[in-house]
């Protein structure tokens, strides 16, 4: 498609009461090894109006969509064999990821996915390398790309394991506030009416945007971590009960992008309270429910250690008994034990003679 019959995109700057979103796609698009942003929430909530204008933004404004019945070899690439084993050379037909390389890669209901498919996007996405690998031969490729995937959770949800490797998360709700729903709905209505004249008044925001973004990844490697924001990291991770470190890494990162976009000298605490709820709200956990369940991981191998004693012992019992040699006793085998007998009246034995 080329820019002539290309559908115009709603401006980034133009979005309304959206800030949050608008943040977390800002962050991943300044360190895209975040790992991708997952927004949850119901339908008509702009989620895809929201991945569009973040990609014009981009150095090649390029968005991929995946669709659902993509296959893994559209997403990665493939690799023609016969060509390598006839003239010993790699031939590699780029996929998706490579094509997705500087912009954006949108899927929406990622919850849908296959896990093998969203295990390849996570990978590359927080890499920024993809890798195709077929009978021995091997290929890999840049795919630096800002990962966004939506959900409705009506839908279904993601399993934990992949849920978890989304670096952000933003939950969207429908709006119930009469004005920015006005707002909302007529700024729609305006672009929808004339495309280029809506755009044109935003124009200097959006090149502000992408000044910002360029400004902010120069910036990245020169800002660094005191302890008092590590220290602050640490407190917020251990109150939500996260697993692993993961959330650790990605709110250190994610904070350092947030002070690089502001222009910070330095990462503060306050750039990390800013980002420390799209960074937990897929990992925290109940703290009283957590421990609890790591109680009851750690109680079962030991009762399952003292059963084991307790049978084994029994059986060494058993073994031990008089009259029996060891290692041939029965494994449940009880041995005879003598029962009184008790006659009762009334009852003529089966032997008796009738009269």
């Amino acid at each position: 498609m080329n820019a002539a019959t290309q559908r115009p995109t709603f401006p980034f700057a133009a979005l309304i009461g959206q800030t949050p979103l608008q943040q977390a796609l800002l962050l991943a698009a300044i360190d895209p090894g975040l790992g991708g942003v997952l927004v949850s929430g119901p339908r008509g909530t702009a989620k895809s109006t929201a991945a569009r204008a973040l990609a014009e933004l981009l150095p090649e404004g390029q968005l991929v969509n995946l669709p659902l019945g993509a296959s893994e070899d559209r997403l990665i690439g493939t690799l023609d064999i016969e060509t390598v084993l006839r003239d010993g050379s790699v031939r590699f037909s780029p996929g998706l990821l490579a094509k997705a390389h500087r912009g954006v890669l949108y899927v929406d209901e990622v919850n849908l996915l296959p896990d093998a498919l969203v295990d390849a996007l996570l990978d590359a996405a927080a890499s920024g390398i993809n890798t195709v690998e077929r009978d021995g031969v091997s290929h890999s490729h840049d795919a630096s790309f800002v990962l966004i995937g939506t959900m409705n959770p009506e839908e279904g949800e993601l399993r934990p394991q992949l849920i978890d490797r989304f670096g952000l998360m933003v939950g969207l709700q429908n709006c119930f506030e009469p004005r920015v729903r006005q707002q909302i709905v007529k700024a729609r209505l305006a672009f929808d009416l004339d495309p280029q004249g809506f755009r044109a008044g935003y124009t200097q925001q959006q090149e502000t945007y992408v000044q910002r973004i360029h400004a902010a990844r120069d910036a990245l490697p020169q800002l660094d971590f005191d302890d008092a924001v590590h220290a602050h990291v640490s407190t917020l991770c251990i109150d939500a009960a996260v697993d692993g470190l993961r959330a650790d890494l990605v709110m250190l990162r994610a904070a350092r992008a947030l002070a690089a976009l502001e222009q910070a000298a330095a990462v503060t605490t306050g750039h990390v309270e800013r980002v420390a709820e799209s960074v937990l709200m897929h990992r925290r956990h109940d703290r009283e429910t957590r421990a609890g369940d790591d109680a009851r991981e750690h109680e079962a191998p030991r009762q399952a250690a003292d059963d084991a004693d307790a049978a084994s012992s029994w059986q060494s019992s058993q073994d031990s008994a008089p009259g029996t040699a060891a290692g041939d006793s029965d494994w449940g085998y009880l041995p005879p034990q003598p029962a009184g007998v008790t006659q009762v009246k009334g009852v003529i034995p089966l032997n008796a003679k009738k009269r």
